[in-house]
């Protein structure tokens, strides 16, 4: 099996004592309910049937952005008047299928595009000094392009105009908080100090699997990679070795392995063991299960 280690720059708690450092649990018992929680909580039925984004839910051209990096320190402020919600709209896929969603405000957008807290949206235009805010001076209610996990929709959206940036930003409208997603359905989604971080597949059958896990001594340990097959998911997880029992202040490491399946992967969801949740929430698409603060 491949295996690349390197060191993250993170410190973690960790509690030895057990094959795994999460708990006594076996990787087949994590498995088994990760399953049995995908099945029986409605999360499946949402990943197969419900609004699961995978794109980005913010688009601006590469000269707002640049801005934006560059004026890092900048406040956002609400300087003109701004259009009422339509309250809804419809998610519509290329292959014809279609879903009514609830859809927030401009405000609401531009506060899921703005860095800091949802307070700090000021309708003042004169709250920052010396003019250093983005001033949102009017918004359209558009469509925009986005990949989903049922494939690519048109997708209802805000066009958020700014009168001191060089060019509009759209924000995905879709009110997850009011949706039912993943994250809520599944209930748990603490890894502790393991996890699958990303999976590329190499093949119908081979996976490279990109995971986190945390040790005492500073050094790589042989951490051995598990999967668990069944007809409409795959788990992962890992096996880490024992590092005695107490609390140590650990390091993060990461790593990568090749995982050979029985069968081709196909349309079966990657589920993270420890988690429970798609692989692919995690880290290469955070907002796919679930809003932030869902």
């Amino acid at each position: 099996m491949l295996r690349l280690v390197t060191a993250l720059l993170v410190a973690v708690p960790l509690l030895g004592g057990g094959r795994l450092l999460t708990g006594p649990r076996t990787f087949e018992e994590h498995a088994a309910q990760a399953v049995g929680i995908w099945r029986a909580s409605g999360a499946a039925q949402i990943w197969r049937d419900g609004f699961v984004p995978v794109g980005d839910l913010t688009v601006m051209p590469p000269e707002v952005r640049e801005q934006i990096e560059h004026d890092e320190e900048y406040g956002w402020v609400v300087a003109g008047p701004l259009p009422a919600s339509p309250g809804a709209g419809q998610v519509r896929w290329d292959d014809g299928s279609a879903m009514r969603v609830p859809v927030i405000g401009p405000v609401e957008a531009l506060q899921a595009v703005s860095p800091w807290p949802e307070e700090w949206i000021w309708p003042d235009r004169h709250a920052y000094p010396d003019g250093e805010a983005y001033k949102l001076t009017g918004a359209e209610f558009t469509t925009i392009r986005l990949e989903t996990v049922r494939g690519m929709a048109t997708v209802p959206a805000w066009r958020l105009h700014f009168s001191n940036l060089p060019g509009p930003i759209d924000r995905v409208a879709v009110d997850q908080e009011a949706l039912d997603t993943v994250k809520r359905a599944v209930g748990r989604h603490d890894p502790g100090d393991e996890q699958i971080m990303g999976v590329e597949t190499r093949g119908a059958r081979r996976l490279l699997v990109s995971y986190e896990y945390g040790t005492c001594g500073g050094e790589p340990l042989d951490v051995v990679l598990r999967v668990s097959e069944q007809p409409d998911v795959v788990v992962l997880g890992l096996d880490v070795p024992s590092q005695g029992g107490g609390l140590c202040l650990g390091t993060g490491m990461g790593g990568q392995g090749v995982v050979e399946l029985d069968r081709p992967l196909g349309d079966r969801v990657v589920l993270d063991a420890m988690s429970g949740l798609p692989v692919l929430c995690l880290r290469r698409a955070p907002d796919a299960c679930g809003s932030r603060n869902s």
